[in-house]
């Protein structure tokens, strides 16, 4: 008679993911399933009798289960079996039954790294974040074992095969999770007390790019996607673009100084807060403030719209409209940072062409133009960096199954130094610092620590094509510490604080408390390491 044999796929187990410091952040175990195959099963409630006793679970449910199935060969009794429990139904050999080995992903973590690490599907296909974005490295390759088998489906004999099972690479994240929980537990806090639609939180290390934490609020538990709100799954901080506000001026700031349109010690008269003319329209400044004259590091440190217009417009008088895009295109905006995780947008940044006299006056504030939570600190990296161009990354190392780690060499920027160091210092070490020491940015303030950074209020731009939501707002602080030798970089978005709360909704009083906080905690973690 012709051998019958049977071909068992071995599936292999996905790498393990672990945060900086080797702590799991995701991981696959081995569970055992019992089965049945129905078309060899004679006797239904002699096998279910048998099972009871093993399993422990009632013989009449594995006689239903056995007789209602609707596949002819295979049908799942229960799943995740002892190891005593596996063995005795080895040793009791039942006809038409056998033991199912899978892989099971568990996320030790939960949901505070539930926007990072992603998940995998029911089947173990990579389905969001790190998983799908390194599911190549993950994955591994499934090996096969040929088994020679009677007539009842039973092994009776073994063959060599060549194809033979490869576990996935293990990972190593730049994030720590330390710092992922402080990030987490300041945000969350002022979500909550604000009643906030959304919020973000990125920490990341202006030298090399390594992004140290991200926080996407709300997030989802891993490990029971199915009951999950499909909108909780969004990565906020890479997927939904906004204006930013005046988190954006000291960018702008930095590119007309670089383009020498302004000097360090210049003075600009802000008109009282009431600034209008022909072709751009009125602009006013945050809570009808009034200023006279301001240096550019008053403007910054007292966040005048009016100020920063007066530059965007001394920039299109010096015919240096194209140099403002191109800086805003060298700082990374209108194009992905390529951070490697998946769905990241690339914001809107509108070619010169198509920019009028409003333009010019709105987009140094931070206007007409949208960019996303990491781009924000790509930017403010560049700052800190010397004006130095890094690029945010997740992957620090891999791991084969031998143990061997693999240091993943990041691709330096083509572009080098984007900005004149003097310029980039300069933003960062005085205008920065006395945003916090004595404009908008008090609530950053820590006593161990010079804190530098920027506060920003920005409107909803409204869904018709004119005209803002004038009662929703994005509330934001950028910024870092210590300013001698920035060693942290920080970006708090909380998307509509809810303004009828009456607690206000501007960036110095929502997000800089939590920037705050975040840093103290943070650096203080970092000294002790």
């Amino acid at each position: 008679t012709r051998q019958q044999y049977a071909v068992l796929k071995e599936k292999p187990q996905r790498g393990v993911i672990v945060d900086s410091r080797s702590r799991i952040l995701a991981a696959s175990n081995r569970v055992d399933n019992v089965f049945a195959d129905p078309k060899i099963v004679k006797d239904a409630r002699q096998i279910a009798s048998q099972l009871q006793e093993i399993l422990n679970y009632p013989g009449h449910e594995i006689c239903r289960i056995i007789d209602e199935s609707k596949s002819p060969r295979f049908i799942k009794i229960i799943e995740g079996i002892t190891p005593d429990q596996r063995d005795r139904i080895f040793s009791a050999r039942l006809p038409g039954i056998g033991i199912q080995s899978v892989w099971q992903r568990y996320y030790p973590t939960g949901s505070l790294m539930s926007h990072v690490i992603g998940f995998v599907g029911s089947d173990q296909n990579a389905l969001a974040g790190i998983e799908l974005k390194y599911d190549s490295y993950l994955k591994g390759s499934e090996g096969e074992n040929v088994l020679f088998v009677n007539s009842m489906r039973q092994p009776i004999g073994f063959k060599a095969s060549d194809n033979i099972v490869n576990d996935g690479y293990g990972l190593i994240l730049t994030i720590d999770a330390s710092i992922q929980q402080f990030v987490k537990q300041a945000l969350l806090k002022q979500f909550k007390a604000y009643n906030a639609e959304s919020a973000m939180g990125i920490v990341m290390e202006p030298k090399t790019g390594a992004v140290l934490s991200l926080v996407s609020l709300p997030d989802f538990d891993p490990d029971n996607i199915a009951e999950q709100q499909p909108e909780n799954l969004k990565n906020t901080a890479l997927t939904d673009p906004f204006e930013p506000g005046s988190i954006f001026k000291p960018i702008v700031a930095a590119i007309a100084l670089d383009a020498g349109v302004i000097d360090f010690d210049e003075v600009i008269y802000c008109e009282m807060g009431d600034y209008h003319g022909k072709g751009f329209g009125k602009i006013g400044e945050f809570g009808n403030h009034k200023y006279g004259d301001l240096s550019i590091k008053g403007i910054l440190t007292h966040s005048s719209n009016i100020g920063m217009a007066k530059i965007g417009q001394k920039m299109e008088r010096q015919n240096q409209r194209q140099k403002l895009y191109d800086g805003l295109k060298l700082f990374g905006f209108g194009a992905k940072t390529d951070i490697d995780l998946p769905g990241e947008e690339s914001g809107m940044l509108h070619p010169t062409k198509t920019w009028d006299g409003y333009s010019i006056t709105r987009i140094p504030f931070g206007h007409e133009i949208t960019v996303t939570a990491i781009q924000i600190a790509q930017a403010y990296a560049t700052l800190a960096n010397h004006g130095r161009i890094v690029n945010p990354y997740l992957l620090r190392a891999t791991v084969d199954s031998s143990g061997n780690v693999s240091l993943l060499k990041r691709k330096t920027p083509s572009a080098g130094f984007i900005i004149d160091p003097k310029v980039a210092d300069w933003i960062v070490k005085d205008a920065l610092v006395n945003v916090v020491k004595e404009g908008t940015g008090t609530r950053a303030a820590l006593k161990k620590w010079q804190v530098f950074g920027k506060t920003g209020t920005a409107n909803i731009a409204g869904d018709k094509k004119e005209g803002y939501d004038q009662t929703n707002y994005v509330s934001s602080f950028a910024g870092g510490a210590p300013v001698e030798d920035p060693r942290l970089i920080v970006v708090v978005s909380i998307i509509k604080p809810d303004r009828s709360l009456g607690k206000g909704y501007s960036g110095g009083r929502v997000a800089a408390p939590v920037v705050k906080e975040i840093l103290e905690n943070s650096l203080t973690y970092l000294q002790q390491q």
